[in-house]
């Protein structure tokens, strides 16, 4: 039986339709505040506030990053699926183009693996499900440029650690009774870009960021030669955050 390698999070009915009326939006706003003639500014002096705060939803996708320890042919493939988070924002204002933001918040994921092992006869033996409830806590640094009428790019970066409530690292049982483990704590790095947008009584802010883990994730099986871990190096995390904020 042939597995799927990583689907495309586009083929999703409702993750196209989500994006759809994304950019219908963000086309809207962008018409009526950004590239008007009108040059009457909105939220004047929000950006002059020392401390600033409000709240983030969004949708991620979370994929893996595996390395073997001997060179063979991908052993895992992953299946995505599209989740949900949600959070709240700390904004600490350091100069007119620096900010430094705390945004914690939870993500709930969920990822399929596909093990090819040849030795696997049954499904239930191939397939683990994999899902997430992450409590995200990262501090990033956000570089704007100079705002231009209502609106003004940036980019964001910085670090961020993860707790998965759904890791199962305590669990006695491992692949061979059909546990898949993984560990509880993971710190990461995150990269992306976004624009804040300055309407009449509120910034909103699309943005989309890239969050990579750094330590290795996998809990390995009991058995040293595990089908399921034994060839595994390590299992990394990899994840793409659309968020929306408002403040």
């Amino acid at each position: 039986m042939e597995h799927p390698r990583s689907t495309e999070p586009l083929n999703n009915p409702a993750l196209r339709i989500f994006l759809f009326l994304t950019v219908l939006l963000v086309g809207q706003l962008c018409n009526a505040q950004l590239f008007t003639k009108e040059r009457i500014l909105n939220r004047e002096n929000f950006d002059k506030q020392l401390l600033t705060f409000g709240f983030y939803m969004g949708l991620n996708v979370y994929d893996y990053k595996f390395d073997y320890n001997d060179l063979t042919p991908d052993e895992i493939a992953t299946q995505r699926s599209v989740g949900f988070n949600v959070g709240v924002v700390s904004d600490l204002r350091l100069n007119e183009y620096l900010n430094l933001r705390f945004e914690p918040g939870v993500a709930f994921s969920r990822r399929d693996l596909f093990f090819t092992d040849p030795s696997f006869t049954e499904e239930n033996e191939r397939v683990r499900e994999v899902s997430g409830t992450n409590i995200q806590l990262p501090l990033l640094l956000k570089v704007s440029t100079k705002r231009l009428n209502n609106w003004k790019p940036f980019v964001i970066g910085g670090a961020s650690y993860s707790y998965n409530l759904s890791s199962n690292e305590d669990n006695p049982d491992d692949n061979s009774a059909g546990q898949f483990r993984q560990k509880t704590g993971v710190f990461n790095y995150e990269l992306g870009v976004g624009v804040d947008i300055y309407l009449f009584y509120f910034k909103f802010t699309p943005s989309i960021r890239g969050v990579f883990a750094i330590n290795d994730e996998l809990v390995r099986d009991a058995d040293p030669d595990s089908p399921y871990t034994g060839n595994v190096d390590s299992m990394l995390s990899r994840g793409v955050f659309l968020n929306f904020t408002f403040q």
